[in-house]
């Protein structure tokens, strides 16, 4: 009785706190749909409005919660949407080359940060947010990694970073492909295999045409699909350094990631039901919303201003880098 006891009273704790990030999350994309605009850069910006609430003891523990575990149920369902067969769409050498082009700018996002003088886990937070799927990436490879000094704030500069290097990109990238000459099929897995968000993917395909918007999505979930090894990478990685630095260290098999993979086995099955599969990508992402606002209220504005040009340089390189390795791949397969 006194264990159930004791969770109504962390339920009631965080309820402040994780209705603060409600609130901001509904707001952010009350504005988003009015206006339009990334709905994941709003419910940022807006948290930060609210830093000063932060460390209140009445909004720090739902806050918390936001900020983790709504986070990875977030990311946990995000497995509904990649199935077999529409990775199977793509083709095996297409496919293995997304899959290199991913190795090749996370490798490279982390040979970057050296130069700039960063440890190895804020070119793999960089690099995957830009490789895989923008903040949602971003967002899952920080929960793997073991807490430490500017996490937070790199985050937050990561999802601001990739959300507006993808709004840019799914403008630029469509006139770019009719530039180069590339058919549907290509501009496709251009803009697929190079722009970070799925909505912006999403967007610049269907703005060269309906038939590459197809197949940017089809690439773009593929690259999602990648994100399990790499988070379960950065798990054993870091798990193993966390000892050396006194940090807590993350679990082996992050529970989101089992119920990722678990949600992409079922679902290539046919096991989950059309409608559910839509409600769990209308969940997921309002979750990442939610989670994003949580983690906009523990960052202040100066706080990622202080980190200065550097993470910025480095993500603009990245995505650079992304860019042009997609297009030499096009250029090779053709």
């Amino acid at each position: 009785m006194s264990v159930v006891a004791e969770n109504v009273q962390k339920g009631f704790s965080r309820g402040p706190g994780l209705l603060l990030a409600v609130t901001v999350a509904f707001a952010a994309t009350l504005v988003s749909d009015r206006y339009g605009g990334p709905q994941l850069l709003y419910a940022l910006f807006f948290g930060i409005a609210f830093n000063f609430l932060a460390a209140d003891p009445r909004t720090k523990p739902g806050i918390d919660f936001a900020g983790r575990t709504i986070l990875r149920i977030g990311v946990a369902l995000l497995g509904a949407r990649i199935t077999f067969a529409k990775v199977a769409q793509i083709g095996w050498l297409q496919m293995a080359a997304v899959a290199f082009i991913v190795l090749l700018t996370i490798s490279f996002g982390i040979a970057c940060a050296r130069l700039f003088s960063y440890r190895a886990r804020v070119g793999l937070l960089t690099g995957g947010a830009v490789a895989i799927c923008g903040a949602s990436a971003a967002l899952a490879i920080s929960a793997a990694l073991p807490s430490g000094k500017d996490k937070h704030r790199m985050t937050v500069l990561t999802v601001v970073g990739v959300t507006t290097l993808s709004t840019i990109a799914m403008v630029v990238y469509p006139a770019l492909a009719k530039l180069l000459g590339f058919s549907d099929l290509q501009s496709g897995i251009f803009i697929g295999a190079s722009i970070h968000d799925v909505a912006q993917v999403v967007g610049a395909g269907y703005l060269f045409s309906d038939a590459a918007g197809d197949t940017a999505t089809v690439v773009k979930l593929f690259r999602v699909s990648l994100l399990v090894p790499v988070v379960f990478v950065a798990t054993l990685i870091f798990r193993n350094s966390a000892a050396d630095e006194t940090e807590a260290r993350p679990p082996l098999l992050p529970l989101f990631l089992i119920g990722f993979c678990t949600l992409a086995i079922v679902s290539s099955f046919g096991w989950i039901p059309a409608p559910a599969v839509e409600g769990m990508s209308a969940a997921s992402r309002w979750c990442l919303v939610v989670a994003i606002a949580a983690l906009g209220v523990k960052t202040s504005f100066q706080q990622v201003v202080s980190l200065g040009w550097k993470p910025v340089a480095l993500m603009i390189a990245e995505t650079a880098f992304i860019a042009f390795a997609a297009i030499g791949a096009i250029e090779i397969l053709s």
